[in-house]
């Protein structure tokens, strides 16, 4: 028995170690990995009426191979939206946000990850969600990945392109991140996902603490899950104070 437990345990530890490396993987933003998460956010208090927000991101990564030493990663985020009452009379309130497309050329390199590339807002979403209008602009992306830790800096800044809304779009955001991977996959992140909206001069800033960890379910079947809480350092007025996220990742095989 003793040297049947030996014989299995390189398998072991080398599946292990896969299963690691695919969690650093998905600390990087701009990796060559196909996923599709499911990111379930519920906010907390809106308006005089503390009303609550819960948003579902559909959020598939797309990584096509443009040559032996350039990547594009097209990474979308489709928001589902459902509101409760933020004011008297305000009513409920459900449907779908504006999708953003943000596209990521990559350099295979060593060390420092860079990215960069277009954003693309569509206006998608329902009266309540939707800005009404198109926007795009530049993204940019740098990251290091050193050991168990992935850290780096997420920005984008967005203008409208049709005019003729009164609240015409032009927010930049910036997220700082910082991932530590256990050798069990189970990680620690903190991020921030700051919004600065300069047409009405207003700052947005959730910050997320949060534990993930890597399952695998059937044969061959990896889903990373994670659990964060979040707490708005600052946010409009009648803008949310504190929030949690679930997120389920699947990997799916190219």
């Amino acid at each position: 028995m003793g040297a049947a437990v030996l014989a299995a345990a390189p398998g072991l530890a080398s599946a292990q170690e896969s299963d690691v490396e695919l969690a650093k993987m998905l600390a990087n933003p701009v990796s060559d990995l196909v996923s599709l998460p499911f990111q379930f956010n519920y906010d907390c208090c809106y308006g005089p009426s503390d009303g609550e927000r819960v948003t579902l991101n559909i959020q598939p990564v797309v990584p096509l191979h443009l040559t032996d030493d350039w990547n594009l990663i097209i990474r979308t985020i489709v928001p589902v939206i459902s509101q409760g009452e933020s004011a008297p009379g305000l009513g409920d309130q459900m449907g779908f946000g504006d999708t953003l497309q943000t596209f990521f050329f990559s350099p295979k390199t060593e060390g420092v990850v860079l990215g960069f590339g277009p954003a693309i807002s569509y206006p998608t979403g329902t009266d309540g969600f939707s800005a009404h209008q198109w926007a795009a602009g530049p993204a940019g992306l740098v990251l290091k990945q050193q050991g168990h830790m992935t850290y780096g800096l997420l920005a984008t800044q967005l203008w409208a392109v049709d005019t003729g809304q009164p609240q015409e779009v032009n927010t930049t955001l910036l997220q700082p991140f910082f991932n530590y991977t256990f050798p069990n996959t189970t990680g620690v992140v903190v991020n921030f996902e700051s919004t600065y909206d300069w047409t009405r001069e207003q700052w947005t800033v959730p910050l997320n603490v949060g534990v993930t960890h890597m399952y695998k379910f059937g044969v061959n079947q990896k889903v990373q899950a994670g659990v964060f809480g979040r707490y708005y350092l600052d946010s409009p007025d009648g803008g949310p104070d504190w929030g949690l996220r679930f997120v389920l990742t699947y990997l799916i095989p190219s």
